[in-house]
């Protein structure tokens, strides 16, 4: 949700911005000029009457409006209109802003994002297609599916990049995962609320259900697999596989992940889902591999 009063102020002062999440827009700095719209302004105001803003290049920041403002030398009078509005504008505390922006969070992929099924002389686009192939067994029927790419350059350089999907076909989160093994930062996720349903767009309620944590085990899973990027179960997931009735779910987490695993086999059994173990041992679905994992499925029925 962003604050439809206050845009067309920023606008007129800091050029075009982007919705990013949270009520926040994203603009181009004008402190460090960077190439990429980094300066971000909280647009919904708290409940200390604050518009908190931040550059993720140049860390430039504050908590209020006026004071970017100021530092702009911005005239008079739009400081004048910069009072007025902020004077009439609701103040929200923390819980009510996430609530605000639960149903309105926009999720973008990263603007240097290349589909992996367009094929490239690149060096780097051969080594993330050599790390999918030979690390991941991933298939190209299976990058063309999840419409994997990476990152040549930018905030996820280096890195595989995994969508995930909506039931309408819209994107819901995404992660990042380096595909060169020196690289110190394996793993990269947007700044957004994991309140969602992982893959959704290929999941049919009305079959059996399986609960992993990475997007590469869902893939290696391959038949109704849902990610939690994580080790626990988001509310809108909750909600969904209660309201669509699911008779069967199999939970197939880590073995350091069996606290939560318990915790969650409670909760819907409770509403009358059969929940199966996958006994793991000391794998991840996607180092054990389609195959086994199906033999692995099948026979945590008997």
């Amino acid at each position: 949700m962003v604050n439809n009063k206050l845009s067309p102020i920023l606008e007129r002062v800091l050029g075009k911005g982007k919705v990013t999440n949270k009520g926040n827009i994203a603009y181009h700095c004008p402190f460090c000029h960077s190439s990429r719209k980094k300066l971000e302004v909280q647009t919904i105001t708290n409940d200390h009457g604050e518009n908190p803003w931040h550059c993720w290049v140049c860390n430039k920041s504050g908590k209020k409006l006026p004071t970017l403002f100021k530092a702009l030398n911005v005239s008079r009078d739009k400081v004048a209109e910069l009072y007025k509005v902020i004077d009439t504008l609701p103040k929200y505390n923390n819980k009510q802003i996430a609530s605000l922006n639960q149903s309105t969070e926009v999720v973008d992929l990263p603007k240097q994002y290349l589909p992996l099924y367009e094929v490239s002389d690149s060096i780097e686009y051969k080594n993330a297609i050599h790390y999918l192939r030979t690390k991941r067994k991933i298939t190209l029927s299976e990058i063309v599916k999840y419409n994997i790419g990476y990152c040549e350059e930018g905030e996820y350089a280096k890195k595989i990049i995994i969508p995930s999907f909506d039931e309408y076909g819209q994107l819901n989160y995404f992660v990042g995962r380096a595909y060169y093994g020196e690289d110190s930062f394996k793993h990269k996720n947007p700044n957004v609320s994991k309140n969602i349903v992982g893959f959704e767009l290929f999941i049919n309620w009305s079959l059996p259900i399986v609960l992993v944590e990475g997007t590469f085990d869902a893939i290696a899973v391959r038949r109704n697999a849902i990610p939690l990027f994580g080790k626990t179960i988001s509310e809108n997931l909750r909600k969904k596989i209660i309201e669509n009735k699911v008779s069967k779910l199999y939970i197939a987490l880590d073995k350091d992940a069996q606290k939560q695993a318990l915790e969650h086999a409670e909760y819907f059994m409770n509403a009358g889902i059969q929940v199966y173990f996958v006994d793991l041992k000391e794998k991840d679905p996607a180092d054990i591999g389609f195959e086994k994992m199906t033999k692995l499925i099948k026979t945590t029925n008997l």
